[in-house]
C-alpha cells in the first residue's frame, strides 16, 4: 500500500467514465410480450432514446437520434410513451423532446405525428399517453399554455385521435376533463373500461401536500361524468392510484403519516414505511397490480426495494437479488414485473421478477463495471444528532483506493452534497461521480436532511416554512459530526448541490462558517424573484409551503433569500448554470454575483449553452466534475495525480 496525501490518488475514474455513465433507464413498459424503456445518452447531445428487448434477448435503440422520448409536462415530465400490439403489428405513440408533439410510430416506418404546434408560450405538451384502439384514440395529460406566461397554463385530460386528424388542427383534441384542477395525473381505466380514476390538485399544494382522488364513470362515447372525489384532500397526499383485476380501486396515501396502500379505502399492509413518494413526473408507478391479484410493491425506509405483497395477508415478499434500492417505476404482464434496480456496487439495471418462479434477473440495461470495483466506494448508512436532538439520515462514502492509503495523522477532505427537490431523497447506490472523488481522496457525504422523504410524513414536514434553515443546519451538523469524530479534516470541508440543493450550498456558505468552499449548481437564489410569473407554474407556489406565504411574512423571504447575504460570502466558490434552465433561470445567478462583484472573493461561473434544469450532455458533466474538483484541489491544497483543467478563479 502506497502512502500520498489524499486529493493526489491517481484514479481510473475519470470525468469522461463518470460522464458516459450518468442517468439511468426510465419508463419501463410491456408491448405485447416485450419489455420497453427509456435510457439516456449522454453522448448523443443528452437525448433520451426508446429501448426495445426483443423477444431473442437482444436489446435495440428504437428511434435514432434525433428522436428523444421525453416529456416537458410540468417541466419535470412524465411516462412519454405507450406501446400496444395493432393489427399484428407494433405501435408505439411516444413525445419527441424539441417540438413537444405526440407521434405515431410503427416499427420499419417513420414516427407520424398526432398533435399540432401551438404557437402560444410553450405550446402544447403531452404525458402519460394510453392507447385506446377501441375508440381509436390516445388519452393522455395535454398541458396547454394561452399566453406567453409560465403560470398562463391550463391542464386536463384530453383524448387525441390515432389517426392523425389532430396534426393540424388543436380542435380535433377531444377534452375529457376541462380545467377541474390545475393539475392532474393520467388517467387508469377500470378493467372493463367503465370507470376513470386520476389525481388531482391545485396551488398552492404541491402534490405530497395534499391531493385529490378522483373517480368519473367512462360513457360508451368516451365522455367523463359523475366526477367525484374518493380520497385525499388538502392535508392527504395520494401518491397514485391503479384498479385490480377484479375491479376495485387501490391507492397510496399518507393519511396515516407514511404513504401505505389502501383497497377501497380499506388498508392492505400498515407500516412505518413508505409505498409511495413524491409525484415530481408523471406516471410513476410505487405499486402495479398483478392479474392473480398479488401486488407488485417498492417499499421502504429509507432505501426502497422490490416486493410482492398479498392484500389479503399483508405479507411482502421482497425479490431476492443485489438491487437494494428500486425506482418509482413498474410493468406487470401475466405473472411477470418489470422494474428498474441499482445498489451500491451496481448502477441501475432493468430487472424482470418472475412470480411464478420467483426467480428474478437482469434483462436490460445490464451493469457491467467500467473500471476494478476495487475502485468504488464503500458507504455507510449513518443517522447523525442534529439541532433540538431530531435524527438526520446521510450517507457516507470515506475516501477508498485499492492501492493508496493516506500518511499517518493526515484526514481527509469532505463534501457534504446536498440533493434536490428539496422534498426528494438521495439513494443508495453506485454513481460514479461520487467515485470520481473518493477514487481519489475526497470523502463524500449525503445528506438526507429534515424534508427528504422516505422517512415519513413528520420528517418530510420538518421544513415547513423551515426551507434555509432546517436543511442548512442538518447539512452542518453532519459535516461537524464528521469532523468531531475524527473522520473529516474541520479545515477542509466543502458543500455542493444543485437546484434546491443549490440554495442549501447558497445559504449555507452565506449564513455558516463550517466550509471552506462550495459548488453551487443551477440553483435558487432569490426568492423575491421566484414565484409566479418567475419560475414555471408547478413550483411557482411552492415557497407557500416552504417559506411561508408571501403576504403574512414578506420579510422571511429576503431574510432567507442567499442573494440577500451574499455580503458575507467570504470562501471561494463555483457556479454552475444552464442557459436553457425556465425553472432556475440563470437571472438568479448574475443578480447574485452582482452583489459580490469586486469584494474579493474568489469564484467561477461556468454556463452551459442547450442545457436546462439538469446536465445531461457528456462534455457538459465532464468540464462541470473537472471544475468542481480544481476548485478543491486549489481551496485544499491538494496536488492531483495526473493534472487536472484548472478552473481560473477569480476576485
Amino acid at each position: 500500500m502506497l502512502r500520498s496525501p489524499y486529493g493526489s490518488w491517481p484514479s481510473p475514474i475519470d470525468a469522461a467514465l463518470a460522464a458516459a455513465h450518468d442517468g439511468r433507464p426510465e419508463w419501463v413498459g410491456f408491448v405485447g410480450d416485450e419489455v420497453w424503456w427509456t435510457e439516456p445518452r449522454p453522448a448523443e447531445g443528452g437525448r433520451r432514446t426508446l429501448v426495445r428487448r426483443r423477444s431473442d434477448g437482444g436489446e435495440e435503440s428504437v428511434l435514432p437520434a434525433p428522436w428523444n422520448v421525453r416529456s416537458r409536462v410540468i417541466e419535470y415530465g412524465g411516462l412519454p410513451w405507450a406501446g400496444v400490439h395493432h393489427d399484428g403489428r407494433l405501435l408505439v405513440v411516444f413525445v419527441h423532446f424539441a417540438d413537444q408533439r405526440l407521434y405515431r410510430y410503427e416499427p420499419g416506418g417513420e414516427p407520424v405525428p398526432l398533435t399540432p404546434v401551438s404557437p402560444l408560450g410553450g405550446g402544447l405538451r403531452w404525458a402519460e399517453p394510453r392507447v385506446d384502439l377501441a375508440r381509436g384514440e390516445v388519452w393522455a395529460v395535454l398541458e396547454e399554455f394561452t399566453g406567453d406566461g409560465p403560470d398562463d397554463v391550463r391542464r386536463m385530460l384530453a383524448a387525441v385521435p390515432l389517426d392523425g386528424s389532430a396534426a393540424g388542427d388543436r380542435a380535433a383534441v377531444r377534452e375529457l376533463t376541462g380545467s377541474r384542477h390545475r393539475f392532474v395525473t393520467g388517467a387508469r381505466l377500470s378493467p372493463d373500461g367503465r370507470r376513470a380514476a386520476w389525481l388531482g390538485w391545485d396551488h398552492p399544494r404541491m402534490p405530497w401536500d395534499g391531493t385529490e382522488l378522483l373517480v368519473a364513470d367512462v360513457g360508451e362515447d368516451g365522455v367523463l361524468t359523475g366526477v367525484r372525489t374518493v380520497a385525499g384532500g388538502p392535508d392527504e397526499a395520494v401518491a397514485q392510484a391503479e384498479w385490480s383485476a377484479d375491479g376495485q380501486l387501490l391507492y397510496s396515501s399518507d393519511r396515516s403519516g407514511w404513504w401505505n396502500l389502501y383497497r377501497d379505502g380499506t388498508p392492505l399492509c400498515p407500516r412505518e414505511e413508505e409505498f409511495g413518494g413524491p409525484v415530481w413526473q408523471l406516471g410513476l408507478r410505487w405499486f402495479a397490480p398483478l392479474d392473480s391479484g398479488l401486488l407488485a410493491v417498492v417499499h421502504g425506509r429509507g432505501p426502497t426495494v422490490l416486493g410482492i405483497l398479498d392484500p389479503e395477508s399483508g405479507e411482502i415478499v421482497d425479490a431476492a437479488g443485489p438491487w437494494t434500492e428500486c425506482t418509482a417505476t413498474l410493468a406487470t404482464h401475466g405473472a411477470r414485473v418489470v422494474a428498474v434496480g441499482a445498489s451500491p456496487r451496481t448502477g441501475h439495471e432493468v430487472v424482470e421478477l418472475d412470480t411464478a418462479t420467483g426467480r428474478a434477473r437482469v434483462i436490460g440495461a445490464r451493469h457491467r463495471d467500467p473500471v476494478d470495483p476495487a475502485y468504488y466506494p464503500e458507504p455507510q448508512i449513518r443517522a447523525f444528532g442534529g439541532p433540538d436532538g431530531r435524527e438526520v439520515h446521510a450517507h457516507v462514502y470515506p475516501p477508498h483506493h485499492p492501492r493508496r492509503a493516506a500518511p499517518d495523522g493526515e484526514l481527509p477532505p469532505y463534501v457534504i452534497w446536498a440533493h434536490g427537490g428539496p422534498t426528494s431523497r438521495v439513494p443508495l447506490v453506485l454513481d460514479l461521480a461520487i467515485a470520481y472523488f473518493t477514487s481519489r481522496g475526497i470523502g463524500v457525504a449525503e445528506v438526507n436532511y429534515g424534508g427528504s422523504t422516505g422517512y415519513g410524513r413528520a420528517y418530510r414536514e420538518r421544513l415547513r416554512e423551515q426551507w434555509g434553515v432546517v436543511d442548512v443546519e442538518d447539512c452542518a451538523a453532519v459535516a461537524r459530526a464528521l469532523a468531531d469524530e475524527g473522520t473529516a479534516d474541520p479545515a477542509r470541508l466543502a458543500i455542493r448541490g444543485g437546484s434546491a440543493g443549490g440554495w442549501t450550498t447558497a445559504a449555507s456558505l452565506t449564513t455558516t462558517d463550517v466550509y471552506a468552499c462550495g459548488t453551487i449548481v443551477y440553483p435558487v437564489l432569490d426568492l423575491a424573484t421566484w414565484g409566479p410569473g418567475e419560475t414555471h407554474d408547478f413550483e411557482s407556489r411552492y415557497l407557500e409551503s416552504l417559506i411561508g406565504p408571501l403576504a403574512e411574512v414578506p420579510a422571511r423571504y429576503a431574510e432567507r433569500s442567499p442573494t440577500a447575504y451574499a455580503d458575507r460570502l467570504t470562501v471561494p466558490f463555483l457556479l454552475l448554470q444552464g442557459l436553457d434552465d425556465v425553472i432556475c433561470p440563470p437571472a438568479q445567478c448574475e443578480r447574485f454575483l452582482a452583489r459580490i462583484a469586486g469584494r474579493g472573493v474568489p469564484h467561477a461561473y461556468l454556463t452551459f449553452a442547450g442545457e436546462g434544469h439538469g446536465f445531461r450532455k457528456a462534455e457538459t458533466l465532464v468540464r462541470a466534475l473537472e471544475a468542481e474538483f480544481s476548485l478543491y484541489t486549489q481551496v485544499f491544497g491538494l496536488e492531483p495525480t495526473p493534472p487536472i483543467p484548472k478552473v481560473d478563479l477569480i476576485p
